[in-house]
């Protein structure tokens, strides 16, 4: 069996990693966070993808994998372009 490989360097990141993460989707135009994500888990629910009630955050099963992978894309290239701001300012 697989190890699971995503350990956080940073520990307590996820949450700078998630405002990243929707920030990075709204500037492309996808549609998820609060505005649609409940009526989105609702319908999925409602069809038996998955139970009510189990999602911990906004539902992207309406997202195209090509847009859900742009958006993680994008973080990385953030993330490389800061850090490499950080190391020209030491």
């Amino acid at each position: 069996m697989p190890k699971k490989s995503n350990k956080k360097v940073v520990p307590g990141s996820e949450q700078a990693l998630n405002a990243m993460k929707y920030e990075i989707a709204a500037e492309l135009g996808l549609p998820v966070g609060q505005a649609y994500g409940n009526s989105n888990v609702e319908f999925a629910a409602e069809l038996g993808a998955m139970p009510a009630g189990s999602v911990k955050e906004d539902y992207w099963g309406h997202i195209a994998s090509r847009d859900a992978g742009a958006v993680g894309g994008h973080i990385t290239a953030r993330l490389i372009r800061k850090a490499e701001e950080m190391m020209l300012n030491l």
